[in-house]
């Protein structure tokens, strides 16, 4: 892989990749290496040196070895981060060390590299990093953020965007949190269109869609004849984003033995296909959702905590409709453009009586519900406005929303005495489920397929809402 782009800041000057490692074949090897990606480069035997030459040059990366004779990378990363931040820096590990890996992404090291280099990933890691650094100098935080449109102009809106800004700079796990209906696979597809690997495919998985017995074929591929109906070989999902992003949603609902399978991939960048015995390296970066709190999993023993920690380095919470209520009239007014030229139609107004309903009402089910109200409403509407008789919302209090952060966690009774409404929805749940067993005459395999869920699931929801 050649990198041919010029520095942004001078033209027709190589990009210059700064080495910090006090071993010099492993100097001479990564030196050699990047300069036939036509990459000029400095070394520095230590952090002392390393800290000079940044003070007084211009590179386009850094690249260090985690120990160091008068100190640790980490160190190096953490100065990079207060005195350089736009300069993207990789830390070079000692093979299994993941948990320094990890360390160093939480500072704002762009990526890692474990020892013994794999050269192949070296240069694929400099050649992003280099592509990273050559749209450095940007005018704001957020002008580097491409893909489709996050809309919205409030508070909670302009830090999410600066946060998405950061972590595209970044190779790191990405864990985005938040209701449902809020747009976290909107938000995984800005943090990969605004990074290094926006020219690399973008793939999204429900975990909670593919089937347990086929998720391992589906997420790693599978070997010809490695089970009935294996007919030819198949690429999995994993190796299809190859150089570019696996956006994992639903990441909580992913069985206990496929978590220690995505583990691996993880940690170290391999993955194994059914039916194969060696592994192959592959170049991807993960990003996951959910709307689960998944602390509370790990507490329950439904979740890996090493796993959780990988795919955590960095949380990006995208916030519910009511926390930015000052946005929903402009909202709905780009809602209602799209649902007129869907429908061939003129967009409706919307009046001011039916715009205060609307910001009055606490969206449980966040931008999703305000489109499925809005998309009512303009079926009923028939003289080219928009009025309360037209909206429809469920009878819920905003003080049985209210958002604590990270995660809501929802108490028995709100302050005002009124129950809560995890304490509806299940008293809700309970009751539907109840009704499904009377009328299967409790035959949980009927029950279950009259609730549209799987036996697993209808056995589990059974024991949480303690239904005897």
């Amino acid at each position: 892989m050649n990198v041919t782009a010029a520095s942004a800041k001078v033209p027709n000057v190589r990009p210059v990749v700064l080495i910090v490692d006090d071993e010099p074949d492993l100097l001479e090897l990564v030196s050699l290496t990047l300069s036939r990606m036509n990459l000029d480069t400095r070394t520095a035997p230590d952090v002392a040196t390393a800290r000079k030459l940044l003070k007084s040059e211009q590179f386009d990366l850094c690249l260090t070895d985690m120990r160091l004779p008068d100190g640790d990378g980490l160190d190096l990363v953490a100065w990079i981060q207060e005195n350089r931040a736009a300069l993207p820096v990789a830390v070079i590990t000692a093979h299994g060390n993941v948990e320094s890996a990890v360390r160093a992404l939480k500072l704002g090291a762009f990526d890692f590299v474990s020892k013994p280099l794999d050269l192949g990933v070296l240069r694929k890691l400099v050649g992003s990093a280099i592509r990273l650094s050559d749209r450095a100098e940007v005018d704001s935080p957020t002008a580097n953020i491409r893909g489709p449109r996050l809309i919205g102009s409030s508070p909670a809106m302009e830090q999410l965007r600066e946060m998405i800004a950061r972590v595209a700079r970044s190779q790191a796990p990405v864990h985005i949190y938040g209701e449902s209906g809020t747009g976290k696979e909107l938000v995984a597809r800005l943090v990969h269109e605004s990074g290094s690997r926006r020219d690399g495919p973008f793939i999204a998985v429900n975990c909670g869609a593919i089937p347990t017995e086929l998720m391992e074929s589906e997420l790693f591929g599978h070997k010809r004849g490695s089970f009935t109906g294996a007919v030819a070989d198949k690429r999995g999902l994993v190796q299809s984003a190859e150089g570019g992003t696996l956006f994992l949603d639903e990441v909580a609902d992913l069985p206990l033995h496929m978590q220690v399978k995505l583990l691996r991939v993880v940690q170290e960048k391999t993955v194994r296909p059914v039916g194969e015995s060696r592994e192959e390296t592959v170049d991807v970066r993960i990003l996951s959702a959910t709307h689960k709190n998944l602390a509370d999993l790990v507490a329950e023993g439904r979740f890996r905590e090493d796993l959780f920690y990988r795919i955590n380095v960095i949380e990006l919470r995208v916030p519910s409709l009511r926390e930015r209520a000052g946005d929903i009239a402009e909202l709905s007014e780009i809602i209602l453009a799209r649902l007129s030229r869907r429908m061939n139609m003129d967009a409706p107004r919307i009046s001011e009586d039916t715009y205060r309903l609307l910001q009055d009402y606490p969206f449980p089910g966040n931008v999703r519900e305000l489109e499925n109200v809005l998309e009512r409403a303009l079926t009923l509407c028939t003289d080219g406005l928009i009025t309360p008789e037209h909206i429809k919302l469920r009878a819920v209090s905003r003080a049985a929303t209210e958002i604590t952060a990270p995660l809501p966690v929802l108490p028995a009774e709100t302050a005002d005495g009124a129950p809560a409404l995890g304490t509806q929805l299940e008293d809700i749940e309970r009751d539907a489920i109840v009704k499904a067993l009377e009328k299967t005459r409790y035959n949980k395999t009927a029950a279950a397929k009259l609730l549209g869920m799987s036996f697993r699931a209808l056995r589990y929801r059974i024991k949480k809402l303690g239904i005897e």
